[in-house]
């Protein structure tokens, strides 16, 4: 952990009481009741989506190998004190609207998927904060990207809640790098960037889970074409990895297989690919997104964080910026372009 790990050990206790005692006071006083006759959303669909929060990203995070529990422990923290406050705006901004009870899983589930751009934008600030400061970066952003997400629903009446959901990546990631430039690089060649053959596994281990369940996290709040979105996120999935496994060879000098090549692109073609996933009518397109998406990935991580690090002295410590930034970006472009034709 960072220096000042000591000496703010002793307030971590204090701060997580002091938050749950206000959750549940709120949550007493808000009468957050849901309709348990309505069920939009499956339990296995809804694990689906924990796993990948929980487990996939808990441990797509331990490459770095003094900060194994960091990764996994810390964001365990993190998302269950960041799945009550985010339910808990939701609940209060339903209360003030008077809207209707919903689906509670459906809930939930919108919680946890909200979830997914402070679990991405830790990865950026990983080894360089405790966590009294992770614990106040949860709370400032779950906010910020509930308000985030008003904004777009009301004055960008284009804009579906599903859609707006997906600015998780594009929040996450620059919120990330925001945080992350308020905070000193390591020294170059330092213990703290150094990685070992098990810590890479279980990064390689997390990432496969969330490969594997990417599907799942696109079509959750699907409206109308779930199957759709599903059929169209694998196949972007399945070109981002292989478009990784050749360019890694190809932009590397003795022609082998980088790790932190195939960690970072497979992933990309399911977050270029979210936006628009439910109304691509050809997976031909999808697969463009996702061979388009690793490529920006690879590529981008050769010169991008020099140029962040020189320029704007910001450390990416797990590269969120060309995971899941540029990604989004070209998935949010490429939506623009789909919905005007």
């Amino acid at each position: 952990m960072s220096s000042n790990y000591r000496n703010s050990r002793n307030n971590v206790p204090w701060l997580i009481i002091l938050l749950e005692a206000a959750f549940i006071i709120l949550f007493y006083f808000f009468g957050l009741n849901s309709d348990p006759s309505l069920s939009s959303i499956s339990y296995p669909v809804f694990q689906d989506v924990n796993l990948i929060v929980i487990f996939g990203f808990g441990f797509s995070l331990t490459f770095l190998k003094r900060y194994g529990f960091s990764s996994t422990g810390f964001n365990l923290l993190i998302i269950v004190l960041g799945v009550q406050y985010s339910v808990l705006i939701e609940g209060v901004v339903f209360f003030f609207r008077q809207r209707e009870n919903e689906d509670s899983l459906k809930r939930i589930t919108r919680a946890v998927v909200s979830m997914t751009a402070v679990v991405i934008s830790s990865g950026a600030v990983l080894g360089k904060t405790n966590p009294v400061q992770l614990i106040l970066m949860t709370v400032v952003e779950v906010l910020a990207f509930h308000m985030n997400r008003w904004i777009n629903t009301t004055f960008l009446q284009v804009v579906p809640d599903n859609i707006s959901m997906m600015h998780v990546h594009l929040f996450g990631a620059y919120f990330g790098l925001a945080v992350s430039s308020r905070f000193s690089e390591p020294s170059p060649g330092s213990e703290k960037n150094a990685s070992t053959p098990k810590s890479d596994l279980l990064s390689m281990l997390g990432t496969l889970f969330l490969w594997v369940f990417w599907p799942s996290f696109n079509s959750v709040l699907a409206v109308d074409s779930k199957s759709k979105a599903i059929y169209n996120t694998y196949f972007a999935l399945a070109v981002s990895a292989v478009t990784a496994f050749v360019l890694s060879v190809l932009t590397t000098k003795d022609g082998k297989f980088r790790m932190s090549h195939i960690r970072s692109a497979v992933l990309a073609g399911g977050v270029a690919v979210g936006y628009a996933a439910e109304t691509i009518k050809y997976p031909w397109i999808a697969m463009i997104l996702g061979l388009l998406a690793s490529g920006i990935t690879i590529l981008g991580s050769y010169c991008l964080q020099r140029c962040l690090n020189a320029t704007f002295k910001i450390h990416d410590s797990s590269g969120v910026h060309v995971t899941f930034g540029l990604p989004g970006v070209l998935g949010a472009v490429a939506h623009i372009i789909l919905f005007v034709i």
